[in-house]
This record gives C-alpha cells, sequence and structure tokens, in this order.
C-alpha cells in the first residue's frame, strides 16, 4: 500500500551533519521518494500542535525545549508502507535498544534527543502532514 509519511530530523541531527546520511537512507528504499523537504526554525505552536497528546508529561517541555533549539529537516517520504518502513528504518527510541543498521542504532546517543521522528500511523501522519506542509494535496 502506498503511503505518505512525515519525517522530521531533529536538531541534534542537524547539529552532528547526519542530515546527508539519513536522507541517503530513506532515498536507497526502492520505491521510496521525497515528495517535499524543508530546512526550518520551528515555533512553539507548531511544536505545540504536533505534540499536542503529551501536554503534561514531564518529558514535554524539555522536548519542546530541544526541537526549539535548532533547525530541523522537514520532508516527506512515499512509497510502499512508508509510515512502517521509515519508523523501522529510524528505530526504537532508546539508541541502546535500536538495532545496528537502524538509524538511532548507528548514530543515536540518547533517548531525547534521538534523531528522527517518523509519523507512527495513517492517522498520525494525516494530521501532522497539515500540520508541516499544509498545501501538500
Amino acid at each position: 500500500m502506498t503511503q505518505r509519511t512525515l519525517v522530521l530530523l531533529k536538531p541534534d541531527c542537524v547539529r552532528r551533519g547526519l542530515v546527508g546520511e539519513i536522507i541517503g537512507r530513506i532515498e536507497a528504499k526502492a520505491g521510496w521518494t521525497l515528495s517535499a523537504l524543508e530546512l526550518r526554525l520551528l515555533d512553539r505552536g507548531t511544536l505545540e500542535q504536533h505534540y499536542a497528546e503529551h501536554i503534561g508529561r514531564d518529558f514535554y517541555e524539555p522536548l519542546v525545549d530541544f526541537m526549539l533549539s535548532g533547525p530541523v529537516v522537514a520532508l516527506v517520504v512515499e512509497g510502499e508502507r512508508a509510515i512502517e518502513g521509515v519508523r523501522r528504518l529510524a528505530g526504537p527510541t532508546d539508541p541502546i535498544a535500536a538495532q545496528p543498521g537502524s538509524i538511532r542504532g548507528d548514530f543515536g546517543t540518547s533517548v531525547r534527543e534521538n534523531l528522527i521522528h517518523a509519523s507512527d500511523s495513517e492517522e498520525s501522519a494525516i494530521r501532522e502532514l497539515k500540520i508541516f506542509f499544509p498545501g501538500l494535496s
């Protein structure tokens, strides 16, 4: 099933110069394409929409502060089972639990600063794409 998913390369990814490496891994996956890509500084309002389900949790404010700490690369990946596939490519949030070969397994250093966000379901992808790429049809 062809899907569209949001990917955010987080401020730690940009700071560490891993954007090209990670985009390369996504592009190398047969059948996936990038349909949008933008370097941007996020604002608190966008992050409040994006992380709405986490408001009030103890990690929420540190997460928002981290995401405000520098530019991110927002991209849209399209292709066969892209949602599941990009999440598998990213690996678990905990870099110690992430398998070698996954982005977090190879480059992750902490649970909070974990390089990449990828939509976790079709519903999330639809909601997140409207926030980050509202003009995308």
